[in-house]
């Protein structure tokens, strides 16, 4: 059997698995922890929070309530589970045509990471073009997605945001240890983009 040694499908895929759904499940479970923590607090009506919305240059601006931030929180979850159904589909298509039995769970990304797989034309240009620089799995979009996440959950409260930013270290360490090993290249410089993203933040947020 022959190994995959194309770097664009390796860091593709590298990247897809730092935002896997465990790296959500740690940003969303320290939300739900907030969430009860509030719910003991006062029943008073609450001001609206900061409204994060994502334009083509994925910035953060005006207000939005609770609703409108769950909605958001939702649309950008959806989003992402779309791309990895996407990206699910792509490697069983993979696997199957070569006579490799799929594993599951998180052997199923230690079984990409092995590289013990071919990919034809098509599936190493798509692989290039979604960790270019404005690529849906590059460093400048899912950055971005990660912190805006974030952001919407926390409702811009700069102490909730320093308990997310743990969230998603926490998440990336998952991500790792689903990987089977060190997540090097574009998933090291996602991690920093993202934590950029947190000190400008904190830093425009300073009393």
């Amino acid at each position: 059997m022959q190994v995959n040694q194309n770097p664009a499908v390796n860091s593709y895929t590298q990247g897809i698995n730092a935002y896997n759904p465990s790296s959500v499940s740690a940003v969303t479970a320290q939300a739900a922890d907030t969430k009860k923590a509030e719910a003991a607090g006062s029943e008073a009506k609450k001001p609206d929070m900061d409204r994060v919305e994502i334009s083509a240059e994925a910035k953060v601006t005006t207000k939005m309530t609770d609703a409108e931030r769950a909605d958001l929180v939702k649309s950008l979850k959806d989003d992402l589970d779309s791309q990895m159904s996407r990206f699910t589909n792509m490697m069983m298509r993979t696997f199957q045509k070569q006579g490799i039995t799929a594993a599951k769970g998180d052997d199923f990304w230690k079984q990409i990471a092995s590289g013990n797989f071919t990919v034809d034309a098509q599936t190493k240009a798509d692989a290039e073009a979604a960790i270019s620089e404005d690529g849906y799995w590059g460093v400048k979009q899912t950055s971005a997605r990660i912190f805006d996440f974030a952001k919407a959950l926390a409702g811009d409260d700069p102490d909730k945001m320093k308990k997310m930013q743990d969230a998603v270290e926490k998440g990336f360490k998952q991500a790792e240890d689903a990987w089977g090993g060190s997540l090097p290249g574009i998933c090291g410089d996602t991690k920093s983009a993202i934590n950029k993203l947190f000190d400008d933040y904190y830093k425009e947020n300073e009393a």
